[in-house]
């Protein structure tokens, strides 16, 4: 047990450090003016119209590195630096939204599956908090009223779902940067240099994501021995 909750300290750490380097890209190649001039507006759209895709809208939301695509309104949502930015960094963005429009389009399985992860993982979300909060408060008030072990169960049927949904998700974010490389490159969006820049930038991205899914094993097998001493 304890080796792993030092595996878990440490995913923990490299998440940390991820998410700052992908900070660190997202600011620097932000800076880097794409030369054909185009926003990631008018990238998203254009990449969309290639691909036959006319039921889909391109919209500026709130927040940074807040881009998603939302198939439940068919919205390309792209964060204020992303929608009106004419940089590297917007052009890869805007495209890799669009490469989850296209899935949803050509009913890609994985995105699929995602998406019908979806409540499932909100319902687990919100019955892993209540666990945590009965627990917490529990041991001030009725320790007796629901312990560790008497919760572990269900803690680990919540974890099973976070970590079924961090897998299916690594192949639709890898396959939408794969799109999305491959379609600037084709239209000329970037050019050789760009290009290089738009890789790392969305290959840091896709870094952020199988470190979750790897933190979500990791936790997973924790409460599972956890479960299996106990017995």
């Amino acid at each position: 047990m304890g080796s792993y909750f030092v595996l878990i300290i440490g995913i923990m750490i490299v998440s940390f450090v991820v998410q700052q380097r992908l900070k660190s890209k997202f600011n620097k190649y932000s800076k880097v003016g794409l030369k054909i001039g185009l926003s990631g507006k008018e990238v998203a759209e254009l990449m969309l119209r290639d691909n036959g895709i006319t039921d889909v809208q391109v919209v500026s939301v709130q927040g940074r590195l807040t881009d998603h695509y939302n198939p439940a309104d068919k919205t390309v949502n792209l964060s204020p630096e992303v929608y009106g930015g004419r940089s590297v960094m917007a052009a890869a963005v805007a495209a890799h939204e669009c490469g989850h429009a296209i899935q949803h389009a050509t009913a890609y399985r994985p995105l699929e599956m995602r998406s019908a992860l979806v409540p499932i993982q909100n319902a687990s979300g919100r019955i892993i908090n209540f666990i945590f909060m009965a627990m917490l408060f529990g041991s001030f008030i009725a320790p007796a009223f629901i312990s560790f072990y008497t919760a572990l169960p269900i803690i680990i049927g919540a974890y099973t779902i976070f970590t079924l949904f961090a897998f299916v998700t690594l192949p639709v974010e890898y396959d939408a940067t794969k799109r999305a490389l491959a379609w600037v490159n084709e239209r000329n969006i970037t050019t050789g240099e760009e290009h290089e820049m738009a890789t790392d930038a969305l290959n840091a991205a896709a870094r952020t994501y199988l470190v979750a899914a790897l933190g979500s094993l990791a936790m997973l097998l924790y409460y599972v021995l956890a479960f299996l001493g106990n017995d």
